[in-house]
């Protein structure tokens, strides 16, 4: 990163975005009953929290096999054991830095074999675009559905104009990645290879079934492990709550100025969650809840991180396939 010309250190930015992280999250507990949350998480129930690692761990399987999936319609051969070995140690590095995508990167590199790194980068990103058209989809149902069907939630228009905006935007980008076939020279010859490489990779007949099963299971769990979560601490989140609200939340972690989304989800938590009649206290337990058991379900990663490197002296570079 770069400021007024001037290089700023890597570890200056990690320093910021694990300050802004923390300082958040002192704000948020201070705005919202903190002493309240602690008190939830305290007697947090063991069982729902279980329940939640068990999602998690099996959100992290299929994932796994859904990008061992897009990488074998690219020309990439992935074991299972590679694949699911390498995507721990890539949610290792995403819960360690901003952004949740610089682990992606380094599974691509690893991963990229004879096929090259073009082919094992989309791999990757085609991979995590299926899990997120997925999750846009289910937010986007959800959203119109509790809107229309009478006893649904009761949007805020601060929060239903920004959501209604959010989808819209999303509806245009397949239209406009269209367009961006027809542009003529270099663009246009890139767009039209990316899509027919897409399409070959997570759309065709042959593969489009196993991505929708694969892409809506993760989906189901995370957002399911993010409910056992909340009913841990004592919040019980209904199904139009879990499935329109718990995705803008999830969302939020994706925005690479804070660590993992550590802040910006327990804010998006406590002011989201009392559309569904949740206290802020318990919105902000819920995520801290959820948080510390996703860290929980990816630390099988932590003893991939400690055996790679030995791996490579040894000369083999990288996981090996069963």
């Amino acid at each position: 990163m770069t400021l007024g010309g001037r290089q700023i250190p890597a570890w200056l930015v990690r320093l910021g975005q694990a300050g802004l992280s923390l300082g958040l999250l002192v704000l948020i507990w201070r705005a919202v009953d903190g002493a309240a949350a602690a008190r939830s998480l305290k007697s947090a129930q063991w069982g729902w929290l279980t329940l939640g690692l068990v999602l998690l761990s099996l959100q992290t399987l299929l994932s796994a096999l859904r990008w061992q999936l897009t990488a074998r319609h690219l020309g990439i051969a992935l074991g299972t054991r590679q694949a699911l070995g390498e995507y721990y140690l890539s949610q290792v590095v995403n819960q360690s830095l901003p952004g949740g995508m610089i682990g992606d990167a380094g599974r691509a590199v690893r991963s990229r074999g004879g096929a090259g790194l073009m082919a094992a980068g989309q791999a990757v990103v085609f991979e995590r675009l299926a899990g997120q058209i997925a999750m846009f989809a289910t937010l986007g149902t959800a959203f119109v559905a509790t809107l229309a069907v009478p006893g649904g939630l009761d949007w805020p228009g601060w929060v239903a104009a920004p959501v209604a905006g959010v989808l819209a935007v999303g509806l245009c980008l397949p239209v406009l990645a269209q367009g961006a076939t027809h542009l003529p020279g270099r663009a246009g010859a890139t767009a039209r290879q990316m899509r027919a490489d897409f399409l070959r990779s997570v759309a065709a007949r042959p593969v489009l079934a196993g991505q929708i099963v694969l892409s809506l299971g993760t989906t189901l769990c995370n957002l399911a492990a993010f409910a056992a979560c909340a009913r841990a601490v004592g919040v019980d989140l209904g199904l139009s709550a879990t499935a329109a609200l718990v995705p803008v939340i999830l969302f939020t972690m994706l925005i690479p100025v804070s660590i993992s989304g550590w802040g910006l989800r327990e804010g998006a938590a406590a002011g989201l969650l009392p559309i569904a009649g949740v206290s802020a206290s318990g919105g902000l337990a819920a995520s801290i809840a959820f948080g510390l058991v996703l860290i929980a379900a990816v630390s099988p990663g932590l003893v991939l991180v400690w055996i790679t490197p030995r791996q490579e002296a040894r000369g083999t570079g990288q996981l090996t396939p069963p």
